[in-house]
């Protein structure tokens, strides 16, 4: 009789166990549903979190061909196999720089938006200009300082000037018969020439243009006389026979042009550089900016990135955004004085 009792008992035990396992399975089901539900719910939120997600773009305030361009387009290969994403170089160009850096002021500061910046559109125009579509100290972040150049005067290879006192000469005594080109009214390079025309005491006819390679294509075409412009612009024309090179900007004679002399050689004290650098819309996460500055500063370091560069007159420097920051400030108030000395009135 208890044996029956007892498996009468096995089996209840064994149906409660069923019942118990199949309980609590129901139960981490109805666990296990919201919880899914919740996972599936921020999964977009967390991809979109995940950075970069999108090709990212590079807004450069010049035609191609111009020296930001140039160093954009050979960083984008590093920036692509690193970040996994790629790079769209954006060429905007108007306004000595003004239209492509306005785009980017107004873009989300998402870090999906960079833009090339030089010392002309983000610490001279301030000073030369009335009003701004931008402001380069509130409306940017600076993400990367990468080069540094200086700028050089040349001429159409077909005009008699062998020499910079030449070319002045002629100025003084034909007033406002010699032509310089520049980037736009108060850009760096336009700012560079009414710096000569001070120290030297001779007039000129602007004439502006969207960016360096037009600049050289009047040049050559015999259509202007002369620029001052960044020395990595000129170069392969220089090399080519296509400009002459009279000076370059720099207080000491260029490695890539040693038998050049300088403007000071010939104005004591003349003295102008610059800069090339990226930055973003401002609000751009400091986390974000902190991985573009890192990357970009990676893909500058590289040696064939750095030979090209340097053989145009670019010198990689590849600075903090803290470094960079300091850079502006400083230069902002530096190129301030210096429309003040001048004469410039702004535009």
């Amino acid at each position: 009789m208890e044996q029956p009792q007892r498996a009468v008992t096995h089996a209840l035990w064994q149906n409660d166990s069923v019942a118990f396992i199949g309980r609590s399975r129901a139960m981490h089901r109805l666990i296990a549903l919201p919880v899914l539900a919740i996972v599936l719910a921020i999964a977009p939120t967390l991809h979109a979190q995940q950075y970069p997600s999108k090709p990212i773009r590079i807004i450069i305030p010049f035609p191609p061909g111009d020296s930001l361009d140039t160093m954009s387009r050979l960083i984008a290969p590093t920036l692509l196999a690193r970040l996994g994403q790629n790079i769209v170089v954006d060429n905007r160009a108007g306004a000595a720089g003004q239209l492509g850096l306005d785009l980017g002021a107004h873009a989300t500061p998402d870090g999906y938006t960079l833009i090339g910046g030089q010392g002309g559109n983000l610490v001279l125009q301030p000073h030369t200009y009335k009003k701004l579509p931008y402001d380069p100290l509130r409306d940017f972040v600076p993400v990367a300082l990468s080069t540094t150049n200086f700028l050089a005067l040349a001429i159409n290879p077909k005009l008699p000037f062998k020499s910079l006192t030449e070319l002045i000469t002629y100025g003084k005594a034909n007033p406002g018969k010699l032509t310089f080109a520049s980037n736009g009214e108060g850009g760096f390079p336009h700012i560079g020439a009414e710096m000569l025309r001070v120290a030297a005491g001779f007039s000129y006819l602007h004439v502006p243009y969207k960016g360096g390679v037009q600049i050289l294509t009047e040049i050559m075409g015999g259509r202007v006389d002369a620029t001052i412009l960044g020395i990595g612009a000129l170069t392969p024309f220089i090399r080519a026979g296509r400009v002459r090179l009279l000076a370059v900007t720099s207080p000491a004679r260029a490695e890539l042009f040693p038998e050049t002399p300088t403007i000071a050689e010939v104005l004591p004290g003349y003295d102008f550089r610059g800069w090339f650098g990226y930055v973003a819309p401002a609000g751009t996460p400091p986390k974000i900016v902190a991985l573009l500055n890192r990357e970009i500063n990676r893909a500058m370091m590289m040696p064939d990135v750095k030979e090209k560069l340097n053989a145009i007159g670019l010198t990689v420097v590849a600075e903090t955004p803290e470094s960079f920051a300091r850079t502006l400030k400083s230069d902002y108030e530096k190129y301030g004085k210096l429309i003040r000395t001048i004469g410039f009135q702004p535009q």
